[in-house]
């Protein structure tokens, strides 16, 4: 098993992508990616069988499923919510094509890289952190099942 934290390419461009970006420019990118979150597939409209981020201030709902071995999330974040709704583009973008245990290896506090700790409020910070263990843990089940 890997000791070492692994961050996955597409997701180590994203990071840079941030860290390249002022304080300004974080917060115009958020926005950015807020705008380009995949809507739910139809057999999720209503948020059946998905799971809610109750630690975040707005209605926040994951759900992954395993495809030939790599993992898909599906989350649903209001419009209303860009911050949060940015943070679960980049991760769906930056998880695409993983494994579970890909997944797994992602380092919980890997944002900070990004700078993102230095741009939003701790409350922020803990619907994005709880909105990654949320993912981690459906990584994790699905690990257990396959």
């Amino acid at each position: 098993m890997n000791e070492t934290p692994h961050i996955p390419p597409r997701l180590q461009e994203i990071i840079e992508d941030f860290q390249a970006s002022d304080r300004t420019e974080k917060l115009e990118l958020m926005l950015e990616y807020a705008d380009r979150l995949p809507p739910l597939p139809p057999h999720l409209q209503g948020h059946t069988g998905m799971e809610q981020v109750h630690e975040c201030m707005s209605p926040v709902f994951v759900q992954s499923e395993l495809i030939d071995g790599r993992i898909i999330f599906h989350i649903d974040v209001p419009a209303e919510a860009p911050t949060i709704r940015g943070y679960a583009s980049l991760l769906t973008e930056g998880f695409e094509g993983l494994t579970p245990q890909e997944v797994l290896e992602v380092p919980g506090n890997f944002f900070e890289a990004m700078g993102l700790h230095q741009v939003l409020s701790p409350q922020r910070l803990n619907g994005i952190t709880s909105l990654l263990a949320y993912m981690k843990r459906q990584a994790l089940r699905l690990l257990a099942s396959s």
